[in-house]
């Protein structure tokens, strides 16, 4: 019998990648962390990660535009933040009040209030990005930074929410009968169910025609034009489903957090998102998640050891770029032996 070992080709066994391994492990994890911390008698891991995994969803959206399309978008919170305060404003007012002029009832139902998160977040990154689009490089990163700044002060300056105090959470996004997000558990696994769905979801965004042409167009914009990929169409596309999921990660977070607030699209927070992204890898989705739970983990560890935790971090980060330029996911080999 022939050793399946040695056999070469579309036929040969081959043992799974050490990014597959890492995927993997992530996976059972995260799925073993509720019961685990539990058992231990510290619920506080499932918040941290709870919170781990929506910034790795805004993480992960970020990483459409700019690790597959070459955006570097200092503004990417702004769409975060106006989910969070869909979530927020709709809970604050109840079932009792309108909005809209009456079109639009208050309530806490998710099935109402997460699609209208995406729908407003999507629509606002559909706007900036049909102007932010028409410009490169420098320019775009400050228009996009112009943009969010505009965004911060706009809903600092909505007194009846709070303001810049902002606002608390009246009440958590319910799911008719189906899933209590009251409960972390229950919320960890929604945001976890989350993340994989959205994740599928950009797999086969990236991988399909529309993903060539995005990369096609960061790599050389202007031969892509010239073969007759209307590359501003693809890229406002890309750039208003990204806000769209970056909304649904500031739906998640207003639960989490049981609060909203103008902080949450400062563009520091969009800083924050492109670290994420860049110190786990841009371009391969799994990376920014990497990058989330590494940049988040760190930081919970070192604020407890020095309120100027960024002075530890900083040096990591420069490590990082300058030895793995692909990020701490990039290290990893392709297969075994490559």
């Amino acid at each position: 019998m022939t050793d399946t070992t040695t056999m070469t080709g579309p036929l040969a066994l081959r043992a799974p990648s050490a990014r597959l391994w890492v995927v993997m492990l992530l996976a059972v994890l995260l799925l073993a962390l509720p019961p685990a911390a539990k058992a231990l008698g510290e619920p506080f891991y499932i918040s941290l990660v709870s919170r781990v995994l929506v910034f790795a969803l805004a993480a992960m959206s970020l990483d459409l535009i700019l690790g597959y399309g070459g955006l570097v978008c200092f503004g990417h919170a702004m769409f975060m933040g106006v989910g969070a305060y869909v979530v927020g404003i709709l809970a604050h007012h109840g079932v009792e009040e309108t909005l809209l002029f009456g079109l639009l009832p208050g309530t806490d139902s998710g099935w109402i209030a997460w699609p209208l998160a995406m729908l407003c977040a999507g629509l606002l990154a559909l706007a900036v990005g049909y102007i932010s689009l028409r410009t490169q490089g420098i320019y775009f990163i400050m228009i996009t930074l112009a943009f969010a700044q505009m965004a911060y002060f706009f809903f600092v300056s909505l007194r009846a929410y709070g303001g810049d105090d902002g606002l608390s959470l009246a009440a958590r996004s319910t799911f008719s009968d189906l899933v209590s997000l009251r409960d972390k558990t229950s919320f960890y696994y929604v945001a976890l169910g989350v993340l994989i769905a959205v994740g599928l979801l950009l797999w086969r965004v990236t991988n399909s025609r529309f993903g060539m042409v995005l990369q096609g167009a960061r790599a050389n914009e202007r031969r892509m034009a010239h073969i007759g990929f209307p590359v501003f169409r693809y890229r406002l596309v890309a750039f208003t489903l990204a806000g769209a999921i970056a909304g649904l990660a500031g739906a998640l977070l207003a639960n989490q957090a049981n609060f909203v607030s103008p902080a949450m699209m400062h563009w520091t927070r969009s800083g924050e998102i492109i670290v994420m992204v860049i110190l786990g890898g841009m371009g391969s989705l799994v990376g920014p998640v990497v990058g989330a739970f590494v940049f988040l983990l760190l930081e919970e560890v070192l604020s407890g050891w020095t309120e100027h935790w960024q002075a530890v971090f900083g040096p990591m980060l420069l490590l990082v770029v300058i030895y793995a330029r692909q990020g701490l996911y990039g290290l990893l080999p392709v297969r075994e032996g490559k």
